[in-house]
């Protein structure tokens, strides 16, 4: 259902306040260079700080923005299974293709407690879900084996995955143990290409933010097989997959945006805050070796 090139979209603030003149701006910019799809209220887009007005509200203006001409996966995940049940069928009313949905955060649920959430989540919504898996963030890691049961016994619900565990052998794991159309998408930008050698199918990406044309162009070498190309293209972002790192994210990618859009402000909501000199020198660095400035 999915593949490609899919940032994971910041949330633009401007005294405090969701700035949606700049996130029009920024979703029309996205498709304007290839971007495949569009993700709001992930990570990226500090879904943790937004209220579920904010939250409904940006889904609802990405989707309203992009228009059908890309699909459209809202973040809809949370650490409450009811309210991530509220956050997609708001998204379903609204007309997402599918929802993003992170597995639960701070509660440190089992494989039995993530089975029994991502169950309820599929037998009470009508929208197709990616799962997302990002350890680092969560604690909670979706093991392959709870990730083949999900599938397995949800296959029209379950439709892919954003795999941010660092581990590229669950591209291998997944793809021998389902045995129906599903996404395996990368969740970290810098394993892009080996995670898509392994069969897998793009990336919901931060870098990609920033770089949407060069993004889009490194996903479609991949989907020609034109290595030389690919490894062309990757050694130009490859400095700022780590840059848009090195502060707590989105902090980095905001201030990158900044400096290539005079719409876009680097302004993030407490606890994240603007980065320091010495990371901004690293962003600007890649942002040159990029082309991008």
């Amino acid at each position: 259902m999915f593949s490609g090139s899919i940032p994971a979209l910041v949330t633009p603030f401007r005294d405090g306040a969701f700035d949606e003149r700049a996130f029009r701006q920024l979703v029309e910019w996205q498709i304007e260079n290839g971007s495949s799809g569009l993700v709001p209220c992930g990570t990226t887009g500090e879904a943790s700080t937004l209220s579920n007005a904010e939250h409904h509200r940006v889904i609802e203006v990405c989707i309203e923005q992009a228009a059908g001409r890309v699909p459209i996966i809202a973040g809809c995940g949370s650490n409450d299974t009811m309210n991530a049940r509220l956050h997609l069928n708001f998204s379903k009313k609204s007309g997402a293709a599918a929802g993003l949905c992170v597995a639960p955060y701070y509660n440190r649920p089992s494989q039995a407690g993530l089975i029994a959430h991502y169950s309820f989540l599929a037998e009470n919504t009508d929208l197709p879900i990616v799962l997302y898996n990002v350890p680092g963030r969560t604690v909670s890691d979706l093991k392959p084996e709870t990730v083949i049961e999900l599938v397995n016994r949800y296959p029209k619900t379950f439709v892919g995955i954003k795999d941010a565990s660092g581990d590229l052998s669950r591209v291998t794991d997944h793809r021998m143990g389902i045995h129906h159309p599903f996404a395996q998408l990368s969740g970290d930008d810098e394993l892009w290409l080996p995670h898509s050698a392994a069969g897998g199918k793009g990336c919901i990406s931060v870098t990609a933010n920033v770089a949407p044309k060069l993004c889009a162009d490194f996903q479609a070498a991949i989907a020609a097989n034109d290595l030389t190309l690919a490894r062309e293209l990757n050694d130009k972002l490859y400095p700022l997959h780590y840059a848009m790192f090195a502060d707590a994210s989105p902090a980095p990618c905001k201030y990158a945006l900044s400096r290539v859009h005079e719409w876009m402000t680097d302004d993030l909501r407490l606890p994240l805050v603007k980065v320091g000199d010495a990371v901004k020198k690293q962003v600007d660095e890649a942002l040159e070796i990029a082309g991008l400035v």
